[in-house]
């Protein structure tokens, strides 16, 4: 087989560029499996450097069974590898992969693609192959079972792709288009106003404390006495709660009404919402 029919057969085994084709070929005296252990531990060796840069690009990905629907968060330089074909093809693969093992890393990194390789391992060929930082960032599965799960795109790359998406599950028997409006309209909410949690109860603790003191430290060189700083602080914090917490959120769609007032008028007998989870590149 001449030189050139070999590196382009390597090459598509392999996905390495022609000129790392051509230098494991004369490494391993024109032995394609040789040459491909050869290309495997350089890509490898390649994928640790790049791994010390930063990836504060990439793209969101959602996958819909009827059990479950996951987001995943994958991450790259740039954003022109962000719509790469490669790199997309890549993460929807990737996504379905995700879903079906419920957003488990270890599962998923070492469950096997279409090309019968690991998740792993194709990893490092992309890296080793595009020249950039690839990294799987954050996931999370809702579970579907008796649960209306919807979902939203912002800034669509391609398809199920984009920069921002949100999944939002919802406890409820309605099957009524006015409920689909709504689930539709609050993941889009969720999207703008980046809730904390679903009420004030949920808010991470860690963070309400760091909040009251960064309230504390501002306050503290007002001159006001510690009664009137005490009352102060306390309406500062009641109203972050109420900013950050979804149902005491005001409603984007309605600014003059609060979540709660929406789901109210909605007058569905059964209606809760369970679980949300947003992500955006970036972030």
């Amino acid at each position: 087989m001449p030189d050139t029919e070999k590196i382009k057969k390597l090459r598509s085994l392999s996905g390495a560029g022609f000129k790392d084709c051509g230098l494991a070929l004369e490494e391993s005296a024109g032995d394609i499996d040789k040459a491909i252990e050869i290309l495997r531990v350089k890509g490898v060796a390649k994928a640790s450097k790049k791994m010390t840069r930063s990836a504060n690009e990439g793209v969101i990905a959602i996958c819909e069974s009827n059990q479950n629907s996951s987001i995943l968060e994958i991450n790259c330089e740039t954003d022109f590898v962000a719509k790469n074909d490669d790199f997309i093809n890549f993460v929807k693969e990737l996504s379905d992969i995700n879903n079906k093992v419920k957003s488990n890393r270890e599962e998923l990194l070492s469950s096997k693609m279409a090309n019968n390789k690991i998740v792993k391992d194709n990893l490092l060929a992309l890296i080793s192959k595009i020249g950039e930082k690839i990294t799987i960032g954050r996931s999370k599965t809702l579970d579907g079972e008796n649960l209306k799960i919807f979902k939203y795109h912002h800034t669509v790359v391609k398809d199920n792709l984009s920069k921002l998406g949100v999944l939002v599950s919802i406890d409820t028997n309605d099957q009524s288009d006015k409920l689909m409006t709504f689930g539709k309209q609050l993941s889009m909410h969720i999207a703008a106003s980046n809730p904390l949690s679903i009420d004030s109860d949920g808010i991470d603790k860690d963070i309400l404390k760091k909040e009251s003191e960064l309230i504390s430290e501002e306050l503290k060189n007002t001159g006001k006495t510690d009664e009137i700083i005490k009352k102060i602080s306390v309406g500062k914090m009641n109203k972050f709660k109420e900013e950050n917490s979804l149902l005491n959120q005001q409603w984007v769609m309605e600014p003059k009404k609060k979540v709660k007032d929406i789901i109210k008028e909605l007058n569905i007998d059964k209606i809760k919402i369970i679980e949300f989870f947003r992500l955006k590149i970036g972030e």
